[in-house]
């Protein structure tokens, strides 16, 4: 009989019996294949913490427990076994299901901003939340791995976490990359039921406190004693760390036997203090196209035959190709362009760099604040680093650009992928905030181009740039058909005028908006509105053309894949007022809101940014004004 329809809810998962276990395991991850495969998502991380999850939930009774994940991506598991399984058919759709931990699904859900390296501080405020009102029979548990413990938010929680004794924190660490053998056998057990026991703790504090009293002989043996505990302990758990820094460690683990996983996090529980429980997982365990995945063991997919894991339509040719190339030809010609990435070396591009230039590529993990101030470093020292990024995870190092880059005039150029709007990945992934985060910073030079030839200039620009950052922004998916361009006025591309009885238009299309603002052109005039579209390619400095063209025009239309508040078009006409000019607006752009997941198409409908929405604006606007 099957078991995973019997699963509605984490007390199931607590009723089954061990025999049960397996099966449930082996349906989870079958569930898994079949649903991934249709909907596209995060299949690796997910296949390879069923184990983990199950014993989570066998021994943790969330919501009561809270149960926190890092890198949300590995929580497909957690939300099958909440009751959730048959709303996988929706996974990242639209009114469907999240890809990432989500409060509006379920209670048993607490974290929805999938950015990586967090957990451990949320799960430090939750544990010192209840302790300050008494809830002592309430356990926090964080799951962190898959990269999260190379971000240095972590480290600092960790320190924090190890000061305080007392929380009933649980910290399980998800290790799926290369480790260290995992102990087994009844000794080992055997080590983390006595490092675990109350008993053990008091003897401990006892024999340093007496030692340590009775002179330089009773020191001296408790010199020799602890450097014994540290040797054994060595042998035994090489992740020896943790304990230095004054946590519990239990492992490692084989994070696929249920058995094993929940005997250490009772373990862990019922010790009362904060405990790392360390489990060893393999990435896309039990599907072998995944296991034969020498990139990522598939950590993110497209929809796939689930039978050979290839791809159901293989993806066009991209923006992240173009910058792949052309990254590749720069390195060639200047021997001083390094890469610098935080975890993300095929997502953006850098793996044909990487086998080009193997000395000149730096990944540096989930840690794009260290990534940012050691390119200013290498700046300062020669070379002219290339930080390629999503354009989300930027604003985790915005004072690192701020501070360390722009102050230091340093001539670094940042390349940020999947720029405006995503889509299905969610609101944390939406790369919407860059241009108005970056739009203060002294100095700051910002491309946003438009298709394949002005993404290739706008790198060759940019790395030309040497006494400031530069940043070239991108979205997400296949590249436009090119535009003509019929004039330049100034560095600005003209790409479309069209004739018209009364007020005449101007149209800012930035990057991928520019095809939207021709289209909206042609509209308006078949409504007898004449237009003239503009690209200005680089919106930072803003190129003072934009000022003369508006100052040409009645009306002024800037359409933008980004944050209206604070955006390109707010600086455009905050420069028009600086100069005097009573041209009124129109902007097009991303309200101050997190985008849900759906398709980017459909999320470009319901902000009103398709070219009838916004030719429909504009006469309205128009008309009014006349």
């Amino acid at each position: 009989m099957a078991v995973l329809p019997r699963i509605h809810a984490p007390a199931d998962v607590r009723a089954l019996s061990r025999d049960d276990l397996d099966r449930l395991a082996a349906e989870i991850r079958h569930f898994l294949v079949q649903s991934v495969s249709r909907t596209g998502g995060h299949l690796g991380p997910n296949l390879g913490v069923v184990e983990l999850t199950i014993a989570l939930h066998r021994v943790f009774e969330s919501p009561r427990d809270t149960i926190v994940f890092d890198t949300g991506h590995q929580a497909y598991v957690h939300k099958i076994l909440t009751g959730r399984a048959d709303d996988f058919a929706g996974l990242r759709q639209r009114g469907g299901l999240s890809g990432y931990p989500n409060r509006a699904e379920s209670v048993h859900d607490v974290v929805e901003n999938s950015h990586a390296s967090t957990a451990l501080s949320w799960a430090d405020g939750i544990a010192k939340a209840y302790a300050i009102k008494g809830s002592i029979d309430r356990h926090v548990v964080a799951v962190i791995g898959d990269g999260a413990l190379t971000g240095g938010m972590a480290w600092e929680a960790l320190n924090n976490i190890a000061a305080a004794q007392d929380r009933r924190l649980v910290i399980v660490v998800n290790d799926n990359g290369r480790s260290y053998d995992p102990t087994i056998g009844g000794f080992a057990e055997h080590l983390d039921r006595l490092r675990t026991a109350r008993s053990y703790e008091d003897v401990l504090a006892w024999g340093k406190r007496a030692l340590r009293r009775s002179g330089p002989p009773g020191r001296l043996v408790y010199g020799a004693l602890h450097g014994m505990k540290k040797g054994l302990k060595d042998v035994v758990a090489p992740q020896g760390m943790f304990e230095d820094l004054g946590l519990k460690y239990i492992g490692p683990v084989d994070g696929h036997d249920v058995g094993a996983v929940e005997r250490a996090l009772r373990l862990a529980r019922d010790f009362g203090g904060p405990v790392i429980v360390h489990c060893i997982t393999e990435k896309g365990r039990g599907y072998v196209p995944a296991e034969q995945d020498v990139a990522d063991r598939f950590h993110a997919v497209g929809q796939i035959h689930p039978e050979t894991g290839l791809p159901v339509a293989p993806s066009r040719f991209g923006w992240t190709s173009v910058f792949a190339d052309e990254i590749v030809t720069i390195g060639h010609r200047r021997p001083d362009v390094v890469a610098v990435t935080a975890a993300m070396l095929q997502p953006v591009g850098l793996a044909p760099f990487a086998k080009a230039f193997p000395s000149r590529v730096f990944d540096v993990g989930i840690a794009e604040q260290h990534a940012v101030t050691s390119a200013a470093g290498m700046a300062f020292a020669g070379l002219h680093p290339v930080v390629a990024v999503y354009a989300t995870f930027l604003n985790r190092a915005f004072d690192q650009v701020l501070m360390d880059v722009a102050l230091h005039k340093a001539g670094v150029t940042f390349v940020l992928d999947r720029a405006g709007i995503t889509g299905d990945d969610g609101p944390s992934h939406n790369g919407v905030w860059d241009m108005a985060v970056l739009r203060v910073v002294p100095g700051l030079h910002v491309a946003a181009p438009r298709d394949e030839e002005t993404l290739r200039s706008a790198l060759r620009v940019a790395v030309d740039i040497d006494d400031a950052p530069s940043v070239v922004r991108f979205p997400k998916g296949p590249l436009p058909e090119p535009l003509p361009v019929i004039d330049t006025v100034e560095g600005v591309d003209v790409l479309a005028r069209t004739a018209g009885e009364g007020p005449r238009v101007l149209l800012v299309g930035v990057g991928p908006m520019a095809a939207t603002a021709v289209q909206a052109a042609e509209i308006l005039a078949a409504a007898g509105v004449g237009a003239t579209v503009v690209d200005p390619r680089w919106v930072l400095p803003l190129p003072a053309a934009l000022v003369k063209l508006a100052g040409e025009h009645d009306h002024v239309a800037v359409l933008e894949d980004g944050s209206v508040e604070g955006g390109v078009g707010a600086l455009v006409a905050q420069r028009c007022a600086e100069a005097g000019l009573t041209t009124s607006f129109t902007f097009a752009g991303v309200p101050a809101t997190f985008p849900v997941h759906a398709t980017r198409g459909q999320l470009v409908e319901e902000l009103r940014l398709r070219a009838e929405d916004v030719a429909q604006d504009i006469l309205h606007r128009v008309r009014a004004g006349s």
